[in-house]
């Protein structure tokens, strides 16, 4: 299971790439909810880790909006962004219209349907009309991504028939429930949200350091949105998994210019609970045939998570 966390979520490719390189086992099934989506669409299609990293180097988020906004530097820049940023929800809902991500998505998957995809995939969104989560397991994967990481206000809804389809991050964050009733019995999840360990009724929630984190209305509308979400975690959030690794910080899930610290923050997440990893994957007898055969094997066998995004269709 992969969740959601805008920025954050690149540290679901360093995940991937120590589970790799501890060679444990791939998993049989991905799941993803909004970045989580896309970092686990994209590998679930085929593209092996390392050109996932490589990706993730070159990726700038601005050259990813149709729009203007964000794109200026300097007083005059700031200026030129508020007046865009406020005329484009002056005449329509949303600042972007994604049309740019999709096409980004489309290549990165190489066009493939779920059918098509190397590992099973799955990936949630929610229908604004209906306030339903909607869990996708067929079609194209990448308009499936593209619904999943459609963060309101941030990007137009991902319209399917009567469907207006937003961030499943709404509906559930890092549910278990996908994976569970697709008759998996073990799960293994990777939280970047911000959310810690559930206690009881519990989920510890990192406060801003400083105001910095909320002087932009980007910035203002995320933390919010942030806030709702861990609001629902103590609602319903389903913390029976078998083992989730945490890779979260104080980060912003809008500092995309972080990818490094990202990508060190999951490879570290997967260190610190290595023994926890090694019961896992060698619970069971075939499992730990499995896990021996791997370890024997040569270093470039293609190696990754079991994380899935769990939702249900209603």
């Amino acid at each position: 299971m992969l969740s959601g966390g805008g920025a954050k979520g690149f540290a679901h490719a360093g995940v991937l790439k120590a589970l790799q390189d501890m060679r444990f086992p791939e998993p049989s099934l991905v799941a993803g909810t909004s970045m989580g989506a896309v970092i686990g669409g994209v590998y679930a299609s085929g593209m092996p880790v390392s050109e996932i990293l490589q990706v993730i180097g070159a990726f700038t988020i601005t050259d990813c909006l149709d729009s203007f906004a964000f794109k200026f530097n300097g007083p005059v820049g700031k200026i030129l962004q508020t007046g865009q940023l406020l005329g484009s929800l002056a005449g329509r809902p949303w600042i972007d219209s994604g049309a740019r991500i999709l096409a980004l998505l489309e290549k990165l998957t190489g066009r493939k349907t779920f059918a098509q995809a190397r590992i099973p995939f799955r990936c949630n969104a929610v229908d604004l009309l209906s306030g339903r989560e909607v869990v996708f397991s067929g079609g194209g994967l990448a308009a499936a991504i593209r619904a999943s990481m459609s963060y309101p206000i941030f990007f137009e809804p991902l319209r399917l028939g009567r469907l207006y389809l937003v961030d499943g991050g709404l509906a559930d964050n890092l549910p278990a429930r996908i994976a569970a009733r697709e008759g998996f019995k073990r799960i293994l999840a990777v939280d970047v949200g911000g959310g810690g360990p559930c206690v009881g009724e519990t989920v510890w929630t990192p406060a801003l350091r400083g105001a910095g984190g909320v002087d932009t209305a980007p910035k203002i509308l995320s933390r919010c949105l942030d806030l709702a979400l861990q609001r629902m975690y103590l609602r319903g959030r389903d913390c029976r998994t078998d083992l989730t690794l945490y890779a979260a910080n104080g980060m912003s899930p809008l500092a995309f210019h972080r990818k490094k610290e990202f990508l060190a923050l999951g490879e570290q997440a997967v260190r610190d609970k290595a023994e926890d990893l090694e019961r896992f994957f060698s619970r069971g007898l075939r499992a730990y045939l499995r896990l021996k055969r791997r370890r024997a094997g040569p270093q470039e066998i293609p190696i990754a998570y079991t994380e899935d995004t769990h939702a249900e269709i209603e």
